[in-house]
């Protein structure tokens, strides 16, 4: 799911420009670089609609579960002395539809939204101060960071799954932290990449920026995530 939803949102997210583009939302002067501001205001919708579902898909399996859960199942192992999930117990079914679909759909939901709306947040940031260079193709720098990550992630995935076994508890955290580790190191060197292939040798962002000031930023960010997830 990961994997997906990380996905589908970069892939919408660059057929939107594609086409606001195309539609003519960002206006061109003649002789002038084209400015952004305006198409990614309209991109800011993305991960409001985002953030909408979440919250429906959310809530609405938490009261679904929630209902079930108190309302019947409690009811059964207090006063039939029913295990968790008895099959004895109807109320086990409505229960775990409510968990599926508040854990799953709605922590889909939740995590799209909120890589929605991060990454938009960067792309308006973006085309406010990044118009001005070239023919706006370094305001796809957020997105070259979200690509890359999946590539670093494919690997990591691999890495847990065929060199690492979970095959008794206190594994579970140690391969947690080793994925932490793993994914930082590989991301850092990708981080590089990103800025360097995207960003101008300079630009304007409140004061003179470089490429590496980019890097700087986004290294000290996935290495305090190392280090708070540690």
């Amino acid at each position: 799911m990961g994997f997906f939803l990380t996905s589908l949102c970069l892939l919408v997210l660059a057929l939107l420009m594609e086409i606001y583009r195309n539609m003519g939302i960002v206006p061109t002067v003649a002789g002038k670089v084209p400015k952004f501001e305006s198409m990614m205001e309209a991109i800011a919708g993305y991960g409001l609609g985002g953030s909408t579902v979440a919250l429906f898909a959310r809530v609405g399996g938490g009261i679904y579960t929630k209902a079930a859960d108190v309302g019947a199942d409690l009811c059964g192992k207090m006063e039939f002395d029913l295990p968790e999930d008895s099959p004895k117990n109807p109320a086990t079914i409505a229960d775990n539809v409510g968990d599926n679909v508040g854990d799953i759909a709605g922590m889909g939901a939740d995590l799209f939204g909120s890589f929605a709306e991060s990454t938009c947040a960067a792309l308006v940031i973006g085309a406010k101060y990044l118009s001005n260079y070239g023919d706006g193709g370094c305001i796809y720098y957020p997105l070259i960071i979200s690509a890359l990550g999946i590539v670093g992630s494919f690997f990591t995935s691999f890495a847990a799954t065929n060199f690492m076994s979970v095959n008794e508890n206190h594994k579970i955290e140690l391969t947690l932290k080793w994925q932490l580790i793993i994914s930082t190191v590989i991301l850092t060197p990708l981080l590089y990449v990103a800025a360097v292939i995207s960003l101008p040798e300079t630009f304007n962002l409140i004061s003179e920026k470089t490429p590496m000031d980019a890097f700087g930023c986004t290294f000290v960010g996935l290495w305090g995530g190392l280090i708070i997830g540690y």
